[in-house]
């Protein structure tokens, strides 16, 4: 019981250091974009293919659903509860608290700029020049969709896990008919 206890509050710890880090340094960077660039000033770092482009979104992440502040800042906090309430189960491994924690800090992260500024500060755009661009973004939203990427493929992984581990009992006695072929109860 105790051991139990323990893990619960280790893979605690990690989901709200991992948030913490995410929210830490997306502050720091947009504070960084907001020091150096004028708004729309675009910096080149790796050719046209990454670059810095200081912008305000109005909308959520990647610029969806522009001019819909009080609803995005209403959708945030619920998101934030709910991350929150399936991070602190019981049943949660390092395995999905790591992404559960990348959300929260994301939402978090945007979420303050949201109600400080009334828009979110993005910056970094990648794609291939010379006009096939990623939606500006930002740290919280690579956060995001890093977190929400990784929970997605670790369900899928323990979906196909769980069917392959199922024992044959369960699956049938192996003599269904199956279109074509035969099986020991065929009178062929």
């Amino acid at each position: 019981m105790k051991e139990a206890n323990q893990s619960v509050f280790q893979t605690r710890v990690v989901f709200l250091t991992l948030a913490l880090m995410v929210v830490v340094l997306d502050i720091f960077s947009k504070r960084l974009i907001v020091a150096s660039f004028q708004l729309h000033e675009v910096r080149q770092i790796f050719g046209d293919w990454v670059r810095l482009t200081y912008i305000h979104n109005p909308g959520a992440a990647f610029g969806l659903f522009p001019g819909s502040r009080v609803p995005l800042i209403a959708i945030s906090i619920v998101a934030v509860f709910v991350v929150v309430a399936v991070a602190w189960s019981r049943r949660n491994t390092p395995g999905t608290v790591i992404p559960l924690g990348l959300i929260l800090g994301g939402a978090v992260g945007n979420l303050i700029d949201r109600i400080r500024l009334g828009e979110v500060v993005d910056f970094v755009q990648i794609g291939i020049p010379p006009n096939m661009y990623w939606p500006v973004f930002n740290v919280a939203d690579s956060a995001v969709t890093i977190g929400v990427t990784w929970l997605a493929i670790g369900l899928v992984v323990s979906g196909r896990n769980a069917r392959s581990e199922t024992p044959l009992e369960e699956m049938g006695d192996g003599d269904e008919h199956v279109t074509g072929v035969a099986s020991s109860r065929d009178p062929r």
